[in-house]
């Protein structure tokens, strides 16, 4: 009986001390949260629709018997890659761009007269991120940078082009040929404030999707990118709403 009990002692003794060495031991941490500071880097695609104004330039193009550039929206194409600072909890920076462009086509007899408006886009990204649940976050975010707008109007004759026959117009002093080209770009200050919904969907990719307003300021207009262009409507310019979306590869945490 004796021995019994000894061993039953020594068996629940050994149970003892691993029990101990648990209570010494630290707590192991949750699992990080929606509310813990986000960190991490990604870059991706970026596809954005701008809603310009296009009623000044069409109202011109219909006065001079060309087709109107229509109402829908100039699809942008780009990418952006940021990281966060660390140093500011939930800031972030980076750069992004982006450009794209529309046109419109009429023929009136032999003439052809062609207009191609593309509007382009680039600069610095600071965005605050507020975690909302689980993988989905809110951004609220701007784009300092600068914008350029591009207006490239053709007329010709539709006849067919050679080697010779433009050389031969490069050296003719007749203004009144049937053939023209002029490109009017303006250049401008950018300033996006931008509001975004972000999803993780994995570790390493995330989609995002959300509203902007490109603001353009400053606005310096060329012809053939040299000679200064004057009188230009204040409300020909890339400034408009913009609907964002954009693929993200990177690590978010």
């Amino acid at each position: 009986m004796r021995r019994v009990l000894l061993l039953l002692a020594i068996f629940f003794a050994m149970l003892e001390v691993p029990l101990l060495a648990q209570d010494d031991e630290e707590p192991v941490p949750p699992p990080r949260g929606h509310t813990q500071t986000k960190f991490g880097v990604a870059g991706g695609f970026t596809q954005n629709l701008l809603f310009l104004n296009l009623d000044p330039i069409n109202q011109v193009l219909r006065k001079f018997n060309s087709a109107d550039l229509g109402n829908g929206p100039v699809t942008l194409l780009g990418g952006q890659g940021y990281g966060y600072i660390l140093l500011l909890p939930n800031v972030r920076v980076g750069g992004v761009g982006g450009s794209g462009s529309i046109s419109s086509l009429s023929l009136l007899g032999v003439t052809r007269r062609e207009v191609d408006l593309s509007v382009g886009y680039g600069g610095v990204t600071i965005d605050y991120v507020m975690p909302v649940v689980g993988h989905l976050d809110l951004a609220l975010g701007v784009v300092l940078g600068g914008g350029s707008v591009n207006l490239k109007m053709t007329r010709d004759n539709g006849s067919p082009k050679t080697w010779d026959g433009i050389w031969s117009q490069f050296g003719s002093n007749d203004s009144t040929t049937a053939e023209f080209t002029r490109n009017l770009s303006g250049s401008f200050f950018v300033v996006q404030p931008s509001v975004n919904v972000e999803y993780a969907l994995l570790r390493w990719l995330g989609v995002r999707v959300g509203v902007s307003y490109n603001g353009m300021a400053g606005g310096n207009w060329k012809v053939d990118g040299n000679y200064d262009l004057i009188g230009v409507p204040s409300e020909i310019s890339g400034k408009g709403f913009m609907i964002n979306g954009g693929i993200f590869l990177g690590f978010f945490y």
